[in-house]
């Protein structure tokens, strides 16, 4: 895929909990064509600007084996929407209604997209199913938020 190919595919994929912007896309795509992970072909475009294509490697292959057997690393969160809700008790009701109802209009827009796509996409096999789990994963949690959005905008706003 090109750089282009990957973005598309990570937010129509895994953006639901992996998010990578066009900038690291393209750093990583070269650290692994440099460390021998995937190479690159440069393709003639038709009346458009030439593409570079990347494909793995089976270095690259061996390396995601060993990845995915590994230990997974600890995740660091940092959602500064919670920040904003530790710090808070001076925003009023008024800021505080505001502050939820910004993030539940996010929440449930990003939950329809997440049953649309989860409606549309059949688990034809074992691979398949898994990336509908992870999806799943999504769901509950935005549905969990959803609900705790609720509560504590009773509470507090």
């Amino acid at each position: 895929m090109t750089g282009y190919d990957l973005k598309r595919h990570f937010d129509s994929t895994v953006g639901h909990f992996w998010a990578a912007d066009k900038a690291q896309i393209y750093r990583t795509l070269a650290r692994l064509v440099a460390d021998g992970f995937a190479e690159v072909e440069k393709v003639a475009g038709a009346g458009a600007p030439d593409r570079q294509e990347h494909r793995v490697t089976a270095a690259g292959r061996a390396a995601l084996a060993e990845w995915l057997s590994s230990e997974p690393e600890r995740h660091v969160q940092r959602d500064p929407f919670l920040a904003r809700v530790f710090f808070g008790a001076d925003l009023g009701a008024d800021g505080l209604r505001a502050l939820f109802a910004s993030r539940r209009e996010e929440a449930r827009s990003q939950l329809a997209d997440f049953e649309r796509v989860r409606a549309e996409t059949a688990a034809a096999d074992r691979g398949a199913r898994l990336r509908l789990a992870t999806l799943d994963n999504g769901i509950a949690h935005l549905r969990t938020e959803l609900a705790w959005l609720e509560a504590a905008e009773g509470e507090f706003a």
